[in-house]
């Protein structure tokens, strides 16, 4: 059985950072990639990164968070992440990030809606990209072993004690156990319950839940007001800072809150000119071959879709996973799952509470992964390993739910994705009825067509679906 460390789960900002913060505090962690090199390249490109570059001091920018927030947000998660903008943007440009700039060299800052002045920066429509080569070369540079193509299927527990991971080699189908003393949690979101399982599978969610930390924030499910509905398209905020324009029918201006409300509106990028427009090129490529339609000369129909969420395993400032339960004293506390950490979207930090404001969902990808990197380095160097039995007993059981995918009697994958997605768009109409539908798809078992091991496109899809179940749970109870 291979042992490590620490293991790092994901493949986006939030894990890159967490597995870098890991190796330069001393410790070369184990990444667990279900998705692949570079995948997370492709990821919503959302926003940019906000940052102070202008002011004085961070205030303005905590401010603006939280009166987006909501009464939902915590006040000190915000505070702490805010100030730590304009370190992390400096550690990215040193690293190598190419950021856009202003006259005089500093970078650009857009001004977007939420923020009382400009501080949205990045590379145009690929800064996630960009950010995510650059934290991969990273990873090469100090020799961190990157497992792709590995689906986490369970965390190992015992005592609210992380003891390892189980996960399927996507590749040649074998089921691999590893013993760690600390996990990670980075992974994508669960967005996917409004689109398609590869879009934001949950997977740290999933984990989390399935050892009995309840999430937290999941009641909001923000939309993204630019996007393109059934096209799949989320063109980033940046672009109404540089010269885009949501516009009613009548072509009068609005702003995103009247896309939102459901008003019919359309996107006009006709007004962006030519210098600006080469840090949007990706965004118009995509829209011209998916929709048709060239931006230069045509408005874009809006349709607000679920881009990402926000809600998940609840955790402190040091990215540790917590529960509500009793100290030795028998008196309520927040307690550690003891070896656990969740960053990026697979945490709840109270950053964000009912919406996350432009620029800030990178942001704490970057600050939430290096704080849970540093510190799972710095524990586990007094921890011991443990639960070889548990774990053995873990890989009989995942072997089991592989085996009981491959018996007749289930439901098939598209039948299972077909009612899950119906169950989450009744959510609007009624929470019971929803919860209801949910768990009634949760004691239905799935059935493969494919039944071969190696490279099964299928299995993967229903392990996803069975996860994004879980979560659905969560979230609709939650409400």
């Amino acid at each position: 059985m291979e042992s490590r460390d620490v293991i790092v789960v994901g493949s986006g900002p939030a894990a890159l950072r967490a597995a870098i913060a890991c190796a330069d505090s001393g410790n070369i962690p184990l990444l667990i990639d279900e998705f692949g090199v570079s995948s997370a390249s492709g990821s919503t490109p959302i926003a940019g990164i906000a940052a102070s570059i202008d002011e004085v001091d961070a205030s303005s920018h905590i401010q603006d968070t939280i009166s987006a927030a909501g009464e939902a947000c915590s006040e000190d998660a915000i505070n702490r992440i805010c100030k730590e903008a304009v370190n992390t943007l400096a550690e990215l440009e040193r690293w190598g990030l190419v950021l856009r700039r202003r006259e005089g060299g500093l970078p650009h800052a857009s001004p977007m809606p939420g923020h009382t002045t400009d501080r949205v920066t990045g590379c145009g429509d690929s800064t996630v990209r960009e950010v995510t080569k650059l934290l991969e070369e990273q990873i090469i540079k100090r020799g961190i072993q990157r497992n792709a193509d590995n689906l986490p299927i369970s965390l190992v527990s015992d005592n609210n004690q992380v003891r390892g991971l189980i996960v399927l080699n996507i590749v040649t189908g074998e089921i691999l156990p590893i013993q760690a003393k600390a996990v990670i949690l980075a992974t994508e979101g669960y967005q996917g319950l409004w689109s398609s399982s590869s879009e934001g599978p949950g997977t740290g969610n999933h984990l989390a839940i399935s050892v009995g930390i309840p999430p937290r924030g999941m009641e909001w499910a923000p939309k993204h007001p630019l996007s393109t509905g059934d096209y799949g398209i989320h063109i980033p905020l940046d672009v109404l800072g540089d010269g885009g324009r949501i516009r009613r029918e009548n072509g009068e201006d609005i702003g995103p809150e009247e896309v939102l409300e459901g008003e019919p509106c359309v996107l006009d990028l006709r007004t962006m000119d030519a210098e600006t427009s080469i840090w949007f090129r990706q965004t118009s490529s995509r829209i011209k071959d998916r929709i048709g339609i060239d931006i230069t000369r045509d408005v874009v129909p809006l349709s607000p879709r679920v881009a990402y969420t926000t809600g998940g395993t609840p955790c402190d400032e040091f990215g540790r996973a917590i529960f509500s339960g009793f100290t030795k004293e028998g008196l309520p506390s927040q307690l550690w799952f003891t070896g656990l950490y969740a960053a990026g979207r697979s945490s709840h930090s109270g950053m964000h509470g009912e919406r996350p404001l432009a620029g800030n969902l990178l942001l704490e990808d970057l600050v939430s992964g290096k704080a849970a990197g540093e510190h799972a380095s710095a524990w586990v160097l007094e921890e011991q390993f443990g639960g070889s039995q548990i774990i053995e007993n873990s890989v009989t059981e995942a072997t089991n739910r592989i085996i009981a995918l491959k018996e007749d009697g289930g439901m098939p994958v598209g039948q299972y994705a077909s009612k899950l997605s119906s169950a989450i768009s009744s959510l609007s109409n009624s929470k019971e009825a929803a919860l209801t539908e949910i768990r009634q798809i949760k004691e239905n078992r799935i059935t493969l067509t494919d039944h071969s091991s190696v490279m099964n496109s299928e299995m993967l899809e229903a392990l996803r679906l069975e996860g994004l179940a879980v979560v659905a749970e969560a979230m609709i109870a939650s409400r």
